[in-house]
């Protein structure tokens, strides 16, 4: 709740098409990394440009590396705020109502970078291919491989503005740590098979929610395929919003959006010497010394200054 501003959020989504999947199955880290550093460049880039927003942008981004029926299916959920930091960091410039940045503009310049750095790590040798993909280690075959994908439209989509922030929020929690399939969805199971439901998107109408029943082993296979490397990130923010700046980029947003108080308007707003704060404050109820604060949080939020439960009890 802290990190979110008050402004429109919009829901960015870059999906690879199927012949770069099949790369991807095969070199997880590599392609997974390329797919967050293309998707966050691309909205960065065409943010920047003042024939678009002509702002410095911020983001967080989500990999999912499933379709509903638990196969292979690489994208990107990008969660961005309706604007950004003008270039000399003076003023919010924000979005137009409803819209943020062009598809079609995302999508080419999306799939310029990405085939340029996955051209960059076949050269550099960072690809493995294995069983039927093995012919691609052949420079030749994979340009050959490629070839077609420049000129097909790539799969950028930007969905509707959040309701506020708060339903930012709410989609955060239900996705960030999403896995492949949760218990809701999972029907029966008999030892030699597995039920659940899956949604065919394929259906523009109607009922899409459908049942699959599949062996049980192939059920296990298709949920470790979406096992990710040890070590990687699958969250990972961008622009105004990266970790090492964050913090006091939002404080700076706050202060131009006029949602926070100046450091020297608190001073004027509140006059009073330490001395006098502490005569404002309730007496502690065992001492009857005056009370200190301590630390602000919002409600539902854990404390800082708390000590974890294994170390209270120690």
């Amino acid at each position: 709740m802290e990190d979110l501003l008050p402004v429109a959020y919009f829901h960015v989504v870059f999906t690879l098409p199927a012949q770069v999947a099949e790369i991807a199955y095969q070199n997880k880290a590599a392609v997974y990394g390329l797919l967050f550093k293309a998707s966050a460049q691309t909205l960065l880039t065409i943010a920047a440009d003042p024939k678009h927003l002509g702002a410095r942008i911020g983001m967080t981004s989500v990999l999912h590396t499933w379709g509903s029926a638990m196969t292979h299916h690489p994208h990107v959920h990008v969660i961005v705020p309706g604007g950004g930091l003008s270039a000399d960091g003076t003023r919010w410039v924000a979005c137009r109502p409803g819209f943020f940045l062009p598809v079609k503009v995302l999508s080419r310049l999306f799939r310029r970078l990405f085939l340029e750095g996955l051209a960059r790590l076949h050269t550099t040798g960072k690809l493995k291919f294995f069983s039927n993909l093995s012919g691609l280690a052949d420079p030749d075959t994979f340009a050959t491989h490629l070839a077609p994908l420049r000129r097909t439209e790539w799969v950028v989509y930007v969905k509707p503005p959040f309701g506020g922030p708060e339903a930012v929020l709410a989609y955060l929690s239900r996705y960030t740590h999403r896995v492949a399939i949760s218990n809701h969805r999972l029907i029966s199971t008999d030892g030699d098979t597995v039920s659940f439901r899956w949604k065919d998107y394929r259906i523009k109408r109607g009922d899409r929610m459908k049942t699959m029943r599949l062996p049980t082993d192939e059920f296990i296979r298709r949920f470790l395929i979406h096992v990710l490397p040890i070590g990687f990130h699958r969250i990972r923010h961008a622009g105004f919003l990266a970790n090492g700046i964050r913090r006091e980029r939002i404080a700076m947003v706050r202060r131009l959006l006029g949602t926070e108080s100046e450091p020297d308007q608190i001073n004027e707003e509140n006059p009073l010497s330490r001395a006098d704060e502490a005569d404002q404050l309730p007496p502690c109820p065992k001492c009857g010394g005056p009370m200190r604060i301590i630390e602000t949080f919002l409600r539902g939020q854990l404390p800082r200054s708390r000590a974890p439960p294994w170390e209270e009890a120690a």
